[in-house]
């Protein structure tokens, strides 16, 4: 049986866009990531420098500007925090569109791929248990 070539292109374009998506995702949050860790090895910088009372030069786009350690390491943790919460969320949007593309391609969907992990609250418990 012949396909209608019109609804065969209609397919395969849905189906490319959709791993577009997938793969814009993937890269945003490695970009962000890797923000991510440049700012954790900032914050680590700023708490081993002896003098925490001083000015560090903070880079803003393409300008530095010195500001108070304190306040240096204040925006820095706020930022980590605000990129810890994006990072989460476009891994929730990762776990839908990577969902939608295998819908789209007839696949099943992926088994354990909605799992979280255990809090540390819920890890002491287990470890209770299973110690006796």
């Amino acid at each position: 049986m012949a396909r209608d070539p019109a609804f065969v292109l209609r397919y395969l374009a849905e189906v490319e866009e959709l791993a577009e998506d997938v793969l814009a995702a993937r890269q945003q949050i490695v970009d962000l990531d890797v923000k991510r860790n440049r700012n954790r090895e900032a914050l680590r910088a700023l708490q081993k420098d002896p003098e925490p009372d001083g000015k560090a030069m903070v880079c803003f786009g393409n300008m530095f500007i010195e500001l108070p350690k304190a306040q240096t390491k204040e925006m820095l943790q706020k930022d980590q925090e605000h990129l810890d919460e994006e990072i989460n969320n476009l891994r929730k949007e990762l776990r839908v569109k990577v969902n939608r593309l295998f819908e789209a391609q007839g696949k099943a969907e992926l088994k354990g791929f909605n799992l979280n992990p255990m809090t540390a609250e819920e890890m002491k418990l287990i470890n209770r248990i299973l110690e006796g």
